[in-house]
């Protein structure tokens, strides 16, 4: 019969906790590169793109965290 001490359960749960605080910081990090990537690629257009787009500069920074935030 196998058993486990507290000492193991324990252990195991804080394992369980930290992969997941693991896990939700590396989908934060790649939704934050996301977001500074398309921030960046708006931010290079000329203001004549940015016109031929129906865009204002203004709206970039939302733009670019619904694109993070749609993956």
């Amino acid at each position: 019969m196998a058993t486990l001490s507290m000492t193991q359960v324990a252990g195991n749960a804080r394992n369980g906790r930290l992969g997941l605080l693991k896990s939700q910081l590396d989908a934060a990090l790649a939704r934050r590169r996301v977001y500074r990537t398309a921030l960046k690629e708006l931010q290079s257009l000329s203001d004549r793109e940015v016109a031929d787009l129906g865009l204002s500069r203004a709206s970039f920074r939302h733009l670019a965290l619904e694109t993070a935030n749609r993956g």
